[in-house]
């Protein structure tokens, strides 16, 4: 397994980004404003986004450098969010290895057909994701990090607004290549983990690997944190994530320990899951580190679970459509709740849903930024 260190042109070495607020409370501490962004920030809700997507597919933006450098900017123009998201899709290093898979409107992510059998399992651990395959992610990254550079010094800003690299945990891409396109309950998933664990564990070895050289290659090119995304991870029983998903995203992780980039790790209905996530991040010995907190589990309980752990969340997206006045006393309550813990980052307790009006993340911001 390959890891990577970080040169002296990289924006922590440099000192670009290691004074931005995101980056010193994910390192534990409280800067003089709390760091915001949103996940999904760079997409559906913006106009300019839409109109820069037009006749593009959603891979191939994500595989077209200046198009993707370009998406990530937006959100960090209009709303002065205190992070960039590279603009992505968990899917992407299946298709850089050479997996069929298409994003298909309406519905997400689907694979040329399900792959469900130690057969077709072992199809697929035999195509490698080479270097120059990850050329367009690290071209991409790069441009992403000139343009922040270029931004924070046209704003007169006393830091680089710094890039987090994106990837999808292990299971949720182990889950979408059994199930073969989105599914409620993983039935399909979780049927061969347990029907044939051996041939499980080949396939989430496999998209550990995809997923650490995807992070490796973003942080290389200078993205100045990760987070890990597990979209399906609340479907586990505890159980059945410590014994057959936790060291698979270990695995993913240790690709950039060695890097000293602060990581996040954040899925969807995972409160009961929350210790045993940190415990990955720890195992795969990322030093600084948050835990990201969906909307069902207040962060003040989440920080109980996790004595001395930065979080980052936990705004429930839902409150982005109703009046303002509830939207800013529930922003207001995740701030208060977040002091539980040494360090917080506001986001969301998931992604902003298409139909939100951009101008209401802007205010959030503010008022985060105010508070």
């Amino acid at each position: 397994m390959k890891s990577t260190t970080l040169d002296t042109a990289h924006p922590l070495s440099d000192g670009r980004t290691s004074a931005a607020p995101l980056v010193q409370a994910l390192r534990g501490e409280r800067p003089g404003r709390t760091p915001v962004w949103f996940m999904r920030q760079a997409g559906r809700s913006l106009p300019e986004y839409l109109e820069v997507r037009q006749g593009v597919t959603m891979l191939d933006s994500c595989l077209r450098p200046p198009l993707a450098a370009e998406i990530t900017l937006q959100p960090v123009r209009r709303h002065r969010v205190d992070a960039a998201i590279f603009f992505s899709d968990i899917v992407v290093p299946l298709r850089l290895a050479g997996v069929g898979v298409d994003i298909v409107p309406g519905v997400g992510p689907v694979m040329d057909q399900p792959y469900r059998t130690a057969a077709d399992v072992d199809r697929l651990v035999s195509r490698p994701l080479t270097d120059e395959a990850l050329e367009p992610i690290r071209e991409a990254v790069a441009l992403t990090v000139t343009g922040l550079t270029e931004l924070a010094s046209a704003n007169g800003d006393e830091w680089v607004t710094p890039l987090i690299g994106f990837g999808g945990a292990p299971f949720t891409l182990a889950a979408y290549l059994v199930e073969g396109r989105p599914s409620r309950d993983h039935l399909a998933a979780r049927t061969l983990m347990h029907a044939d664990p051996e041939t499980w564990q080949r396939l989430v070895d496999w998209t550990a690997d995809l997923t650490g050289a995807f992070l490796r290659a973003q942080v290389s090119a200078g993205a100045s944190a990760v987070q890990l995304f597990d979209s399906w991870a609340g479907s586990l029983s505890l159980a059945d994530y410590t014994a057959h998903v936790a060291g698979a995203s270990t695995r993913a992780l240790r690709h950039v320990a060695g890097a000293g980039v602060p990581a996040i790790h954040f899925g969807t209905g995972t409160g009961h899951l929350l210790p045993a996530m940190r415990s990955v991040l720890v195992d795969a010995g990322m030093t600084d580190h948050a835990v990201g907190v969906d909307y069902r589990t207040p962060l003040d309980e989440a920080a109980a679970l996790l004595p001395g752990v930065p979080l980052q969340g936990n705004v429930d997206p839902a409150l982005l459509a109703a009046p303002w006045p509830v939207l800013e006393a529930h922003v207001r309550d995740v701030v208060r709740r977040g002091l539980a813990a040494p360090g917080h980052v506001v986001n969301l307790g998931h992604g902003v849903p298409p139909e939100t009006d951009p101008t209401v993340l802007t205010r959030v911001v503010e008022l985060v930024h105010s508070l």
